[in-house]
């Protein structure tokens, strides 16, 4: 076990470290790829497709098949078509009110691309994890899953909603250098880790964070849609797995809350006049 979390946590460094590097000697200081941050600063996005790229390579070596698909394929589509949004923007809607405004005029714009992809991918990953049997037991061993066929498809959406809700909330929070990381680190910890089928996965987590955290935290490159959806999708699809049916819903909840929440309240004013978040928010971000 602790060989295939090593063996996963360099791989998700390395497929970040060769990724960036690629895209910063191509690429350069291209325009496609810089953005002016909160502070008025040019931040390079290359880091988005690099934490992608990092937890995709991270995510071959997840040991359980059902997983490792479901993973990458959550993943690969946040982070993809993030990238879309990132590097083909078209319009000027924010946020999931502006989409879907923008949709209603007939206005079909990256972003609602974007919005309407991710769900669709992660309800298809949450199909594939939940399947016809379920792990039970404390050796996970399988067993049929002979639950009514609407208790099963209701449990396929909730789990497709938590990896699709934790894709966009992460994206919400990458809005200050280090934020989502951070919050991506925090929420790792405090997951009841289930060694079958989360220390593995959290491993190319852990990787791709270390090597995306110093220019992440120095503001000197961003997540973006890109890496903020894929860490998400990632982190979304170990929660699904870790928790119990009802703690899905409860999570679901969690998650849409905010995401409405979000549409009519600052995370980062909510963020910096509260004690604790405060000083997690600002550790390690002397002046940016």
């Amino acid at each position: 076990m602790i060989r295939s979390i090593v063996s996963t946590a360099v791989a998700g460094l390395a497929g970040f470290t060769a990724t960036k590097a690629v895209l910063r000697s191509r690429l350069r200081t291209h325009e496609a790829v810089v953005r002016t941050n909160h502070a008025g600063h040019d931040v390079s996005l290359a880091e988005g497709p690099a934490v992608a790229a990092g937890l995709l390579a991270g995510g071959l070596f997840i040991e359980d098949p059902r997983q490792r698909t479901a993973s990458l394929l959550a993943t690969a589509a946040a982070g993809g078509l993030g990238a879309v949004d990132d590097f083909c923007e078209s319009g000027t809607s924010k946020g999931l009110r502006g989409h879907l405004s923008a949709l209603a005029r007939g206005e079909i714009t990256t972003g609602t691309i974007k919005v309407a992809g991710i769900p669709l991918a992660s309800i298809a990953a949450a199909a594939i994890l939940r399947g016809r049997t379920r792990p039970t037991g404390v050796f996970g061993f399988s067993q049929k899953d002979d639950r009514p066929w609407y208790a099963a498809a209701a449990d396929v959406i909730v789990t497709g909603g938590v990896i699709a809700g934790s894709a966009n909330l992460f994206n919400l929070l990458d809005l200050r250098p280090g934020r989502a990381l951070k919050a991506g680190a925090l929420t790792l910890a405090f997951t009841d880790h289930d060694r079958r089928v989360s220390w593995v996965p959290a491993g190319a987590i852990a990787g791709a964070t270390a090597a995306a955290w110093p220019d992440d935290l120095t503001g000197d490159a961003m997540l973006g849609d890109t890496g903020a959806n894929a860490l998400g999708a990632a982190i979304g699809v170990i929660l699904a797995e870790t928790a119990t049916p009802a703690q899905r819903r409860l999570i679901l909840a969690v998650l849409a809350g905010l995401t409405l929440a979000s549409e009519k309240v600052s995370f980062t004013s909510v963020i910096e006049s509260t004690p604790g978040l405060r000083e997690i928010d600002s550790f390690g971000r002397e002046g940016v």
